[in-house]
């Protein structure tokens, strides 16, 4: 026999490998955090013995879904400032929240934002925000992969003051988390127009030296691209090509306001972008040329944003709304099928966050982040494509297990370690609080 530290059995296994193929009835086994096996299952279950068992009872196997882009502790805003302009949104409403935050609200407000993920699929996500040690401190205590840095900008930050102590925050958080198995630090700068050259160049020092990921809000609207206009005479993309901010290691989120030129150049300096098509509705922002981008070799992963302008952090009705409003867009039903996006929110979102090598497909060698959807449910009954399915049918509330670095997060929609009903009050404690200070 062999030994294993997990085997799931009786699944129904999509390895989301560049053939798409599905094993019909398979098993998956794990040993030391990593795949060693995903193959047709034979009798005894192929000689594996196993420390855990789980039968996912003909269930759909597949990577955890990757959020490509989000704010995590924004769990706390939720719903604070609905149906208003991106720039009113942020300037008059959610940076003045932000002034109240402290440390251990970022903390409760980011466990909050991992429940919700580890309930609705999500493996990894990427963050952009403040107090960032402590979003990555409620990462690892829930269990989930991440992305994270700490938002730079030209103002003060209500975490560390002037940019000075920003950009030594950001080393910081690289140096105490080096070499973590499920936390990776990335610079962060906000965006063009509110980061000037001279700390772009910083940010991007730290990046060069450190060979990390960077992450910045690029072209979210078209507000924006004017305003970067009207001070550098070039619209957001032409102007962080011309400083020499752009390259492969980069993270764009957003792209929504792009010219031809502009995605020219994001695919000649190999740019990744995140593309949150909710949050960009929500805020009448437009809808990124994200077909165009495609056809371009542009990499392209999903993600939410932050709570405060999606609401929510399901990765599965992103990938609905997602495919659905390229066809309508472009008018076009064939755009962007079901299984070109569900590739985005699993190896697309590996690559973005430069982790392809160790994510978003099940096979061996590969970490164990793994979900399991329950398929004996009404509304997923019958099931002629289950690519089609999880796209369009499919809900967060459908994932029955998570699996993370080959940890169990969450079995039969049972959290195992993560106290939610406490998360939940501690986060209600904190809109009380909020509220009172008007």
């Amino acid at each position: 026999m062999k030994p294993v530290d997990l085997l799931i059995t009786n699944a129904r296994i999509l390895t989301m490998s560049d053939d798409l193929d599905v094993i019909e009835d398979g098993l998956l086994a794990v040993r030391d955090n990593t795949i060693v096996a995903v193959e047709p299952q034979k009798e005894n279950s192929n000689g594996y013995e196993a420390s855990k068992y789980i039968d996912a009872r003909g269930g759909l196997v597949m990577p955890g879904l990757i959020n490509a882009h989000t704010h995590a502790a924004m769990t706390c805003f939720r719903g604070l400032a609905d149906d208003l302009p991106l720039m009113d949104w942020l300037e008059n409403h959610i940076f003045p929240a932000e002034s109240k935050l402290t440390s251990d609200w970022v903390y409760k407000g980011t466990l909050l934002a991992c429940a919700e993920m580890i309930a609705s699929g999500t493996t990894t996500f990427c963050d952009m925000y403040l107090y960032t040690d402590f979003v990555a401190r409620a990462a690892k205590d829930a269990g989930l992969r991440a992305v994270v840095g700490e938002v730079l900008y030209d103002f003060d930050s209500p975490n560390y003051g002037p940019i000075e102590k920003g950009l030594q925050y950001t080393q910081d958080l690289i140096d105490s988390w080096r070499g973590d198995p499920l936390i990776r630090i990335a610079v962060e700068p906000h965006s063009a127009y509110l980061c000037s050259p001279e700390l772009l160049a910083q940010a991007k020092a730290i990046g060069d030296r450190e060979q990390v990921s960077m992450v910045i809000h690029l072209s979210e609207s078209e507000q924006e691209v004017q305003q970067v206009r009207q001070r550098y005479g070039k619209t957001p993309v032409e102007h962080l090509a011309q400083i020499g901010f752009l390259g492969p290691r980069l993270v764009a989120d957003h792209c929504v306001a792009l010219t031809d030129k502009d995605m020219d150049i994001l695919a000649d300096h190999q740019v990744k972008v995140a593309h949150n098509p909710e949050s960009n509705m929500k805020l009448a922002s437009g809808v990124a040329p994200i077909p165009d981008l495609l056809k371009r070799g542009v990499t392209v992963g999903i993600g939410t944003d932050g709570c405060a302008s999606n609401n929510d952090l399901d990765l599965f009705q992103e990938m609905d709304t997602l495919a659905k409003i390229h066809k309508v867009h472009t008018m076009d039903p064939t755009v962007l099928d079901a299984a070109t996006v569900l590739g985005m929110a699993t190896r697309g979102g590996a690559k973005v966050l430069a982790m392809e090598d160790r994510i978003g497909v099940l096979a061996p060698g590969k970490q164990a982040d793994i979900i399991i959807l329950d398929t004996n449910q009404p509304h997923l009954v019958p099931m002629y494509n289950p690519y089609s399915h999880l796209v369009y049918v499919f809900t967060g509330g459908d994932v029955r297990t998570t699996i993370v670095a080959g940890r169990v997060l969450m079995e039969d929609r049972r959290f195992v370690d993560l106290d939610v009903s406490q998360v939940m009050a501690d986060v209600n404690e904190i809109a009380r609080t909020l509220l009172r200070c008007g």
